[in-house]
């Protein structure tokens, strides 16, 4: 009977990941470049995304396959970064020929994370071309990095309240087969440890000295504060599983489950909350196995966002309420 065996992200062949960010202004991107186009499924689940080329990834559209995929900061204004990308691409022959041209086919989402310090930088196509090239490194990051730069949690009483998040990565391989996933995690609600159902981050209160509960805050309130698209998880999955179209868009659905099961409240309208899933590989499988395990490793993901994350720009993380 195969085990389940904890791996790097990054160990999973066909895809590099890079990051890119400007930590003074706390924004940033991170991409996954694949070596070969990867067949591509979306979930979205929120209320309010900022996304790219997303409808191409419908089993009804003819689209077969992706050459990179971003996870941004910025609001809808970081979806300039994949004009960086694109143009990389391009310089590498990569992407969909037409006539004589090469389109390569990018698709994102963004979190915004403009009040984090002061908006003034958003990511651009200088910045996501930056991200490109450090892919060619593949090095596994989490925390303050890429488009976990500007990402918090626990902001149904504002701003002010919430405490620092990040992105993080996870990954498994059961016999052949791996299954893993990269997230930024910038929820109005708070995470929870995966398997003990223990509070790592979210709602401060006001003396920012523990945590409180979101969903009981809200519930309090009758409403959460209108803090519409300012909240948004977005992830991508990555496995080397042999699946077509419609069986990577039911293993991203699948893989949401993953947010349902760490961050609370989620996909609110006032989230934009994204699942991505891609496949790179020829191992046999179904959606089922890979979406149960994109569920899981998603999860663990979301754990590592905030664990991984250090105290910065003046917000608590979780690591301020461990005791060493």
């Amino acid at each position: 009977m195969s085990e389940w065996k904890e791996i790097s992200l990054h160990d999973i062949k066909g895809i590099k990941i890079g990051h890119a960010q400007d930590e003074e202004h706390a924004t940033g991107v991170s991409v996954i470049l694949c070596d070969k186009k990867a067949v591509c499924g979306v979930d979205v689940r929120g209320g309010g995304p900022a996304s790219r080329e997303t409808e191409l990834l419908n089993p009804l559209k003819s689209n077969d396959g992706i050459n990179a995929l971003f996870l941004s900061g910025g609001s809808a204004y970081g979806l300039d970064c994949a004009g960086g990308i694109m143009k990389y691409l391009e310089r590498k022959g990569q992407g969909v020929k037409v006539g004589k041209s090469i389109v390569p086919i990018v698709v994102g989402s963004c979190i915004f994370d403009l009040g984090c310090v002061d908006g003034a930088v958003r990511p651009n196509a200088d910045m996501g071309f930056a991200a490109c090239v450090d892919a060619e490194k593949n090095i596994e990051r989490n925390g303050n990095i890429g488009g976990g730069m500007g990402a918090t949690v626990g902001k149904i009483h504002g701003d002010a309240s919430a405490m620092k998040s990040g992105l993080g990565c996870y990954a498994l391989q059961v016999g052949k087969l791996q299954v893993g996933a990269m997230v930024v995690v910038n929820a109005i609600g708070d995470v929870y440890e995966m398997d003990s159902n223990h509070q790592l981050a979210g709602l401060l209160d006001a003396k920012k000295e523990k945590m409180l509960n979101s969903e009981v805050e809200a519930v309090k309130l009758l409403q959460m504060m209108n803090m519409f698209g300012l909240n948004t998880t977005i992830a991508a999955i990555v496995t080397n599983a042999d699946l077509d179209k419609a069986e990577m868009n039911k293993v991203a659905a699948m893989a949401s489950n993953g947010l349902a099961r760490t961050i609370r409240p989620v996909n609110t309208s006032m989230d934009g909350d994204s699942v991505y899933a891609l496949c790179t590989g020829k191992v046999k499988s179904s959606a089922d196995v890979v979406g149960t395990l994109a569920a899981h490793v998603l999860g663990k993901a979301v754990n590592r966002a905030v664990l991984e994350t250090k105290e910065i720009y003046g917000y608590k993380s979780a690591q301020s309420f461990i005791k060493v």
